[in-house]
């Protein structure tokens, strides 16, 4: 004779605060990539670069805006050498393009990232409400990421030879 088994109360949904009530599901994702990367890295903030790795490895639309096949590719052989080649520099230091001046520990959810990756996150919820849409996509955060010349996101895409003003202005473009 089985026992009957017993019924677990459903849990309400978990209540998105701060900056993730504003990002769409797989936007969700991809900041959570970023900060276990910028974690398993040891760098002390999220960073652009972090947001465009996990950009890339979640989103087929971002993918696709960057030219797919043999460009992602080399774009992700740069960001994979980040924690072993040249993205070393980068450890132990703040990220600061000059696009916001202070990150204080109360900007709606933002502690723990970089001016630059903050900047572009708040860009990238302007630009989804400008676009008429509640929630920020992907999409929103690489057209902010690509459009900071400063940022280490840049310089990753640059090195992978990626223009990227042209990128930002393809984005833009629809």
């Amino acid at each position: 004779m089985h026992s009957p088994t017993p019924r677990v109360p459903r849990q309400p949904a978990a209540i998105r605060t701060g900056i993730d009530s504003r990002l769409t599901a797989e936007l969700v994702s991809v900041v959570a990539g970023a900060r276990r990367r910028a974690l398993r890295d040891g760098d002390r903030q999220i960073d652009t670069a972090h947001l465009l790795h996990s950009l890339i490895e979640s989103d087929p639309e971002v993918r696709t805006a960057l030219g797919g096949g043999p460009q992602v590719a080399r774009v992700l052989g740069y960001l994979v050498q980040r924690s072993i080649g040249y993205g070393l520099r980068w450890q132990g230091s703040v990220e600061d393009s000059g696009t916001l001046a202070v990150v204080r520990e109360t900007d709606g959810g933002l502690s723990g990232w970089s001016p630059a990756a903050a900047a572009a996150m708040e860009g990238a919820l302007r630009r989804a409400e400008l676009r008429g849409r509640a929630l920020a996509a992907g999409i929103d955060l690489l057209a902010c990421l690509a459009a900071d010349p400063q940022c280490r996101a840049v310089e990753v895409l640059a090195r992978a030879g990626v223009d990227a003003a042209v990128l930002s202005g393809r984005i833009s473009a629809g």
